[in-house]
């Protein structure tokens, strides 16, 4: 699939540095008590922050508020998570963006290209959990600095807080008990554990007309939605020829798609379908990319695509 869509990020400035090389700070991130900073409500409500008196705190650190349960997240994890964020100048402290005001939830892959300190927030964060991270100047490079000040945040004169509720840990493939989509001409082999599937589809058997949506392995979380974003592992080959034109596992990690953005086969075909299941998909060429078809992927437009498609994480 090439009509991809970034992850919603309620902190454009924040993200962005994940793209380039975060600064590493001389010293480990210090728990944000020293922040002074006091974060009241539940982990599934928007926070309440209570700012110190005086100037805001120039130096970046971390703190785990609610400890929330389950496997702790590390290196590499992709979190579902509702983020706010505070501009914290000393003066009036606002919220520019919180993902419940939007009624959203985002993805947060916990990386080290993060600035240290929410890097650190995050690593160790359990579903159900909250943290907070005060990134200041000192987590930035240069070059992030100047442009931030020319999105209107100055950090030479104040800091960003981001409050993280995690609300889950995407696995790395669909687990379960595997079963045959029974489509004639389709083969799925199945490895177990966070193998990728196998997917051929080398056949003279005719494609199916329409979509087909199979159950190959049944997901236990929530049913996805025609406005959400996914996160999603697959495998796409073009029917017949077993030809691959795309493949997220072959790059090394999922891929997001906002369903109202992708071809019409995608947004039908995994709406409705619970997270971290594995489906098996095929999509006529009207509901792909159309007459027109996608040269660049190598994709006529008389081409049935097939894909099959973990979905790990709604959002």
């Amino acid at each position: 699939m090439r009509r991809r869509t970034a992850v919603l990020a309620a902190l454009p400035l924040i993200f962005a540095a994940a793209c380039g090389t975060a600064q590493k700070s001389d010293s480990s991130a210090s728990p944000a008590a020293a922040s002074g900073i006091k974060v009241t409500g539940q982990a599934d409500q928007k926070p309440t922050l209570t700012f110190p008196a005086g100037k805001p705190s120039l130096t970046s650190s971390s703190q785990k508020i609610i400890e929330g349960s389950g496997d702790p997240a590390k290196e590499g994890d992709v979190l579902t998570a509702k983020v706010t964020v505070f501009n914290w100048d000393g003066k009036e402290n606002k919220s520019p963006g919180s993902d419940y005001d939007q009624g959203k939830s985002e993805f947060v892959t916990v990386s080290q290209q993060l600035p240290k300190a929410l890097y650190q927030a995050l690593e160790g964060a359990k579903p159900g959990g909250r943290v907070l991270a005060v990134i200041a100047k000192d987590n930035l490079t240069e070059d992030q600095v100047t442009n931030a000040k020319q999105q209107g945040t100055d950090f030479t004169t104040s800091s960003q807080v981001l409050v993280v509720d995690v609300l889950a840990r995407a696995p790395k493939a669909a687990q379960g008990a595997a079963t045959d989509p029974g489509v004639n001409g389709v083969k799925i082999v199945n490895p177990g554990d966070d193998k990728a599937p196998t997917l051929t589809t080398k056949t003279d058997a005719k494609p199916p007309k329409g979509l087909v949506v199979k159950t190959v392995i049944e997901g236990k979380g929530p049913k996805v939605t025609a406005d959400q974003t996914v996160l999603a592992h697959y495998t796409g080959k073009i029917w017949g020829t077993d030809k691959q034109f795309d493949s997220s596992w072959e790059r090394g990690e999922p891929s997001t798609f906002a369903l109202n953005q992708v071809v019409k086969g995608w947004s039908q075909g995994l709406t409705g379908v619970p997270v971290g299941s594995r489906v098996l998909i095929t999509i006529p060429p009207e509901l792909g990319y159309g007459k027109e078809g996608n040269p660049q992927g190598g994709i006529k437009g008389t081409d049935t695509l097939v894909f099959v498609v973990d979905v790990l994480g709604a959002a």
